[in-house]
């Protein structure tokens, strides 16, 4: 691809202030609608494009156009073909769109070959033409190698997008996936002015998070105006999911610990506008999950563990455990009890089955079971030492956190009450379900902004292991320690049978390489992300092979 195809936009500041004031309402006026036209980039493609849900014959591809003003609705066509100058053009439709979704265009292309590379565009009435972008269909029957990029927490104002621009640059990587924190709900003003970077700015205005419709779609927008992220959508499809910031933080069916009813409303019309414009803007289906065969050689699973069928964190009962005269007995009593719940769920009964399924169906003759996640499945006490190394800038109130997770991890109970962790019967339940069907199962999940990487177990025996990416940009826990991230790592370690390895400190992305004996993954550490550059400071890779169901040591 060329660089001059990516295409980013400039957005006005001033007028994403009114947008953010004016909320919800103003988008649903007529006065609204030319608003959110010129604020969103004026007129034209204003966003690229980008493709997704790939399959061995088919792919969603997506774009965004705002027409001149008075117009209400756009006919686009679609052209798909075998070179970028498209003089074999193998495919294309039409669609129509409008203010009602916020003048994005999803179109699903079929007819196509395995494993082909494609180019395609769109083409306004005018004839104006979008950017071109690259695509690839996931290949059939036997496969030697697939490579694939996940990417989690990718926080805006915090730091540059330097993985992605590192992972677009490759000539090695198939398809994305993102497991989630793909944008964040808090307002600028929630960030202290060292996180963060001049001119990466992000609206609705300063304190005000994404509550509305027209706030998603305002922060959605801004996240895609950024060129390293357009480029990434621009040059290989992309599988992703959402964790809780594409809503709010720690969310649930319910609710989240960062939805204050009396102040932001109802949080089921939050949690539909936040579902509603992620699909308007991300180029995926209305599916809430999915799977993707590769071939002969894997099946990736695109899974939904937010905001769907989730239910309430135990947080409750664990601080009243804190609080107790006895804690001590009292996070006995809790891990016995309210922790064990067999009702409590992250995927919902209906998705758990569908997954439990699908191992069965395809994971039959040791074809790979990759399963997207968004948050981690593996199992995490933290270490005695940490409270000894927290960093006198982090403040009282995380060194208290960090003598309650240690106090809590002493009677066996995890970290992370939002994860897995908290949620001990269904993740029995899921792993169960893949040594059941002796699926080679691989976890790739995110949420955590550090690096880790697990061997599974269930009761005692090996179910497989779990490759968990540190952040985009989203600081890690480096923050909060005041000693070498070597030795924060090595006592995670040393505290966790599960942990094969750590990192606490660095930012990336991980590249996942499948073959039919082994899948490898590489952590890739970016030097920075405070300044722009695809410069790496190191890298690394662990493997699994085939059978064996655990990490090479």
């Amino acid at each position: 691809m060329r660089g001059d195809d990516t295409m980013a936009i400039d957005i006005d500041r001033r007028r994403l202030l009114i947008g953010g004031a004016l909320g919800l309402g103003a988008l649903l006026l007529p006065a609204g609608r030319a608003l959110a036209a010129s604020t969103l980039a004026a007129h034209g493609f204003s966003h690229n494009v980008a493709s997704g849900e790939p399959a061995a014959d088919a792919m969603l591809l997506w774009t965004r156009y705002v027409p001149a003003a008075g117009i209400d609705e756009v006919l686009l066509q679609a052209e798909i073909a075998l070179d970028s100058d498209f003089t074999r053009v193998v495919g294309g439709g039409s669609i129509h769109t409008g203010a009602w979704r916020d003048w994005t265009a999803k179109l699903s292309v079929d007819g196509l070959q395995p494993a082909t590379t494609y180019w395609y565009r769109f083409i306004a009435p005018d004839g104006q033409r979008s950017p071109t972008g690259r695509t690839r269909t996931l290949p059939a029957g036997p496969v030697p190698r697939f490579g694939l990029a996940v990417f989690s927490c990718s926080n805006l104002p915090v730091g540059w997008f330097n993985a992605y621009a590192h992972a677009a640059a490759r000539d090695d990587l198939d398809l994305w996936l993102h497991v989630g924190d793909y944008v964040y709900e808090y307002g600028i003003g929630s960030y202290r002015a060292d996180e963060r970077i001049a001119g990466r700015e992000v609206m609705p205005a300063h304190d005000h998070e994404m509550v509305s419709l027209a706030d998603y779609r305002l922060r959605l927008a801004c996240y895609r105006a950024d060129p390293d992220l357009q480029r990434l959508h621009q040059v290989a499809p992309m599988v992703a999911l959402w964790d809780d910031h594409e809503s709010a933080n720690d969310s649930w069916e319910g609710g989240a610990q960062n939805h204050q009813p009396a102040s932001e409303g109802d949080w089921s019309l939050r949690r539909a506008a936040a579902m509603q414009a992620y699909r308007e803007w991300m180029p995926v289906s209305e599916e809430p999950w999915k799977a993707y065969a590769i071939g002969e050689l894997a099946t990736l699973y695109r899974t939904e563990s937010r905001l769907l069928a989730r239910t309430r964190p135990a947080y409750a009962a664990l601080a009243e455990a804190h609080a107790g005269i006895d804690p001590d007995a009292a996070l006995r009593a809790f891990r016995d009890g309210p922790w064990q719940d067999p009702a409590a769920t992250m995927l919902g009964s209906v998705q758990e089955h569908w997954l439990a399924t699908q191992f069965q169906r395809n994971g039959a003759g040791g074809t790979w079971q990759l399963v997207g996640m968004g948050t981690i499945l593996g199992r995490t006490l933290m270490p005695e030492q940490t409270v000894d190394w927290v960093a006198p800038q982090a403040g009282a109130r995380v060194l208290e956190k960090f003598r309650r997770d240690v106090r809590g991890s002493r009677q066996g109970v995890p970290m992370w009450m939002d994860r897995w962790d908290g949620y001990p019967a269904a993740r029995s339940r899921l792993l169960h379900s893949a040594q059941q069907a002796d699926a080679e199962l691989v976890m790739l999940s995110g949420d955590s902004h550090n690096a880790w990487a697990y061997s599974l177990l269930e009761d005692g025996r090996p179910a497989g292991v779990e490759f968990a990416g540190h952040s985009v940009t989203s600081h890690g826990m480096e923050k909060s320690m005041g000693v070498d991230p070597r030795q924060v790592a090595r006592a995670f370690v040393e505290t966790n049978p599960e942990l094969e390895w750590a990192d606490t400190s660095q930012r990336g992305y991980m590249m996942i390489d499948i073959r039919p004996e082994k899948v490898s993954g590489e952590w890739v550490f970016m030097q920075g992300v405070k300044q722009r550059s695809t410069a790496v400071a190191g890298t690394h890779r662990m493997t699994v092979a085939r059978g064996r169901k655990r990490f090479e040591r």
